[in-house]
């Protein structure tokens, strides 16, 4: 199975840089053959479980086998979507250079190899090791998006291809998360600790919009200025755009400084995939969120970004802080199951 996902990621990346529809076409009918191997192996871990009632080393290997055929699964489903996505783009002229998607590529097939050899030989210093190459496909991703921005504005890419890159990008780096998730499974079979759901007792709230410029950072900057005892706010964007200065003189006036505060991707946020609940601002946004490995929960604001216009006025800014802060101060008292209190600094209701 885990040969299956390899090879498919590796001719995902080669369909996208040769054009190769056969390739592509190829890559998503021979899906079904990981999804049948996926539930021959759930069937064989159950039997297992049924007919042994393992416990210890062999009740973790059972529990970590059940987790990396998962993940192994979602790899092979990740592998047609950029198959899928070349379709799209492969007609189109001019094409983009190619480089990073493949650096992106050969790092992801890299992890996903070492995670493997790591599960086999119940190395754990090779899954550490593996885990750690992870945030570079993060900057990887950020600098393909940029790149792929900067071609579309000078003309040198179709805007139509803009999407099907992107979600090229966003499938090759979640491949690299989820090699990191094999690792941790291998952690778990050799050392017995859960090391992806060491949260203490933080409750973790993270606010997401498409560019995190404006009513994301708001958001941020008002929770964080609650200092609800045990919370940890954040927020990001699905194609980050600077934090505008309009929004941090706004911020400042009601007595918040957001100024240290930076624009980021929902992957550049630090295991976001331990936050509880995400705030979107909008659909576009919540479309955008990759598969979530854990149990989150999810609303919708829908509130007008002050930035929607180039002529963001006073009052607009005032609209949306007032919704904000109603909802905001609702969600924590709903956690806390107790009125939030007002902070010192002048919030305007």
């Amino acid at each position: 199975m885990a040969v299956l996902s390899q090879n498919a990621v590796k001719a995902s990346v080669r369909a996208l840089t040769e054009r190769n529809r056969q390739l592509a076409y190829s890559i998503i009918l021979r899906d079904q053959y990981i999804d049948e191997l996926e539930t021959e192996l759930d069937r064989l871990c159950l039997e297992f479980l049924a007919r042994h009632q393992p416990v210890a080393t062999d009740l973790r290997l059972v529990f970590s086998t059940i987790q990396i055929n998962r993940q192994l699964e979602r790899i092979g489903d990740y592998a047609e979507s950029v198959a899928r996505q070349v379709l799209v783009v492969s007609s189109l002229e001019p094409q983009p250079p190619y480089a990073r998607f493949i650096e992106l590529g050969d790092l992801a097939v890299h992890m996903l190899r070492d995670a493997v050899q790591s599960f086999l030989q119940r190395d754990a210093g090779l899954a550490t090791r593996t885990m750690a190459i992870e945030e570079r496909a993060n900057t990887l991703r950020t600098n393909i998006n940029a790149e792929l921005k900067e071609l579309v504005e000078a003309n040198r890419l179709p805007a139509e291809a803009m999407t099907p890159l992107l979600t090229i990008a966003r499938r090759l780096e979640r491949v690299t998360d989820q090699a990191k998730n094999l690792c941790e499974e291998v952690l778990y079979l050799c050392t017995g600790e859960f090391t992806k759901h060491k949260t203490g007792d933080r409750f973790r709230i993270l606010f997401l919009d498409l560019t995190n410029g404006a009513l994301s950072q708001m958001a941020e900057g008002l929770a964080t200025a609650l200092h609800p005892q045990g919370f940890v706010f954040t927020s990001a964007g699905i194609t980050p755009q600077p934090l505008d200065r309009r929004v941090v003189d706004f911020m400042a006036r009601k007595g918040i400084d957001i100024s240290r505060q930076t624009s980021k991707s929902l992957e550049q946020v630090p295991e976001w995939q331990r936050y509880q609940v995400i705030i979107c601002f909008n659909a576009q946004a919540r479309e955008a969120i990759p598969v979530h490995p854990g149990k989150v929960i999810y609303f919708t604001w829908p509130i007008d970004d002050p930035l929607k216009s180039a002529s963001a006025s006073e009052s607009e800014f005032e609209a949306a802080h007032r919704a904000l802060d109603s909802q905001i101060r609702e969600l924590i008292g709903a956690i806390l199951q107790e009125p939030v209190k007002e902070p010192n600094h002048d919030i305007s209701r």
